[in-house]
């Protein structure tokens, strides 16, 4: 039997034209019967068997003519279906045309409207149910021989999302899903089916609707919902401590014409933090990029490598990437010539921001109009072992940028800062508020405009906690949190370089740009919820634990000096701090000796000026 079934397997194609040839001559035979009222056709024998002949080379013809045997019937959806139809009143048309034009009352070739109305709608019909039998057994076939190693899947959405996440699981017989439920908070919606699959209840029934149908992975795949609405339903898939998975723009997949199941990911942070994306107007705030040079340090980091992104939308005259990890800038760079081939002028430059003689080559090569500064030591508890290395990163080599910068009459600065540079408690976080206070300095004596954006934790940025949490879960736990208390602002790497490019549109010269950033997040409770939305149980499958505060590191971030005050601009999402009076002269002898016991590792000299330099400072070592 298994040898018989692999032949009729491979011959296909026949044995569909051998069940269609044997309907439409049963389809037929019928027609005469019910138009004689009777099994036997006497005296109609000879016209019968020539109509018989002209049905088998007709149809035929018009199957193939239609590529009816060509299509994969297991996979056919409702156009398939429509067209298969279409194909057999066409032949039935052709079939009567033709009979009724070499028909006569002494060939009787001219059957009459009963039989041909009786042999189009039965051989329509039968084309068609045999087409779906075939079609609903294949799936059976699949459904009994893969459903013992397919997870059992609950769809989260009723709507155009579900209905082609449940069209492509049918059609590919390797998908690891077999779909149980549906929920969806339309109320008309529930008892309702889509491909099947019934709509068992609202989002609020998930886990009891979870339990009792032993479902294993959740997918979510509304598309049109608010981010308050999308957090709600994300955290109470979270209390199933099943896995979750989403799925991207659902519409936007389809006319990108790409495979909707193929694009089926992991819940992210950013779907979690229960805000609105911060979009902002960055072709109206970034005419000041079009048409100029325009400098990217650390232009193959996640800031700087997003910023390279976001400039070259903007049609700059040229892009300079410098970055003094090659592999990176490598990286921002083939993407760049992939997307824009010639249409981008592209230049990559391998430096350190520490070397001024080869910055002042660089600038004296080109007229550069815009920079913005992102390169920096960023690692909290590496710059508490290594202070020195930020200083002379941070500090001097910010000055050396904000010097030339100056001396080539550059138009516009943007200093990348951040929140850790407000009340700091570390190394890296003084060193950055030194370099807002250079920037602020220098904006007061030069001609460029120089500003500060200061922002959050980014992310998905390189070293930050998300990716670490993620990492740790795969390995199985345990996740490691510093202090169940602590709390961060979050922002997505787009939002942090649209803040940025906004920022320098913005710039009237000496301001620091600050993002109303909503809600700070709990990092506890983000460690907990990604572990429950990959499906284990936060503290039995994957452990937590907290290995306290790490040298220099603060419970709370803060995003304003108390003396800064706020003030608004023109985007409500954007507010500017109010400049610091400082003593100019006394500031630029403090950066010598900084830089005297940096050069000399003086990590005790450091932490002592740094403290005299920025008053603020309160230095927590652990």
């Amino acid at each position: 039997m298994n040898k018989l079934y692999k032949k009729l397997k491979t011959h296909r194609k026949l044995l569909l034209f051998l069940c269609d040839f044997c309907l439409w001559n049963v389809s037929y035979y019928i027609s005469f019967v019910v138009n004689k009222s009777s099994f036997i056709l006497k005296g109609w024998e000879e016209p019968f068997m020539w109509g018989l002949l002209f049905i088998n080379i007709i149809f035929t013809a018009v199957f193939l003519c239609f590529r009816l045997y060509d299509k994969m019937w297991r996979y056919a959806d409702i156009e398939d279906f429509f067209y298969a139809g279409i194909a057999s009143l066409t032949a039935n048309l052709v079939f009567m045309s033709f009979t009724m034009i070499i028909g006569t009352d002494e060939n009787r070739l001219n059957y009459g409207a009963r039989i041909y109305i009786i042999m189009s709608l039965l051989s329509t019909f039968l084309t068609f149910i045999f087409r779906l039998v075939y079609r609903l057994n294949k799936i059976i076939e699949r459904k009994n021989t893969s459903n013992k190693n397919r997870r059992r899947l609950m769809i989260v959405g009723g709507g155009e999302g579900a209905a082609t996440v449940l069209s492509e699981l049918a059609k590919s017989p390797e998908n690891e899903y077999v779909p149980i439920c549906l929920v969806d908070d339309d109320p008309e919606k529930i008892g309702r089916r889509i491909g099947g699959v019934k709509i068992e209840g609202s989002t609020y029934d998930i886990p009891e609707i979870c339990e009792r149908e032993d479902i294993e992975v959740i997918l979510f795949t509304i598309s049109q919902i608010n981010l308050a609405d999308k957090k709600r339903i994300l955290d109470i898939c979270a209390k199933t401590h099943l896995e979750v998975k989403i799925i991207p723009n659902v519409y936007g997949l389809i006319k990108d014409g790409a495979s909707v199941t193929s694009k089926i990911r992991q819940v992210e942070v950013e779907d979690l933090l229960g805000r609105e994306p911060i979009v902002f107007d960055t072709e109206k705030y970034g005419a000041y990029i079009t048409g100029q040079t325009v400098l990217v340090t650390g232009g193959g980091g996640s800031i700087g490598s997003e910023l390279c992104r976001q400039i070259a939308k903007l049609s700059p005259k040229k892009l300079i990437i410098l970055d003094i990890y090659e592999n990176n800038a490598y990286e921002i760079q083939q993407e760049l010539i992939r997307q824009y081939h010639e249409k981008l002028n592209l230049d990559t430059q391998i430096a350190s921001v520490r070397d001024k003689r080869k910055l002042d080559y660089l600038f004296s090569q080109n007229k550069i109009d815009v920079i913005f500064h992102a390169a920096a030591h960023k690692h909290v508890p590496l710059m508490e072992t290594t202070p020195e290395e930020a200083v002379k990163n941070n500090v001097f080599g910010t000055l050396n940028l904000v010097l030339l910068a100056d001396k080539y009459h550059v138009k516009k600065f943007v200093q990348i800062s951040t929140d850790k540079a407000v009340n700091p408690t570390n190394i890296m976080g003084a060193t950055k508020r030194i370099c807002e206070m250079i920037v602020q300095t220098m904006d007061k004596q030069s001609e460029t405009k120089f500003v500060a954006v200061r922002f959050g934790n980014v992310l998905g940025s390189n070293g930050s906690v998300i990716p670490l949490f993620k990492e740790q879960i795969r390995e199985g736990g345990p996740v490691t949190v510093t202090h169940p208390d602590i709390i961060r602002f979050f922002m997505t790497i787009p939002e942090a370089v649209s803040l940025v490019l906004t920022a320098g549109g913005l710039a009237k010269g000496g301001e620091i740009f600050i993002l109303d950033m909503g809600e700070p997040v709990k990092i506890l409770t983000l460690a907990e919820n990604l572990i429950r939305l990959s499906g284990f149980k936060p503290y039995e499958d994957i452990p937590i634990e907290f290995t306290g505060l790490r040298p220099g590191e603060k419970l709370y971030e803060e995003i304003l000096l108390n003396e800064e005050g706020m003030k608004k601009t023109a985007n409500k999402k954007i507010f500017i701090g109010k400049p610091i009076e400082l003593d100019t002269e006394k500031f630029h002898e403090k950066l010598i000796e900084l830089k005297k016991v940096a050069l000399k590792n003086d990590k005790d000299g450091i932490d002592k000026l740094i403290a005299e330099i920025v008053p603020t400072f309160n230095h927590m070592k652990n």
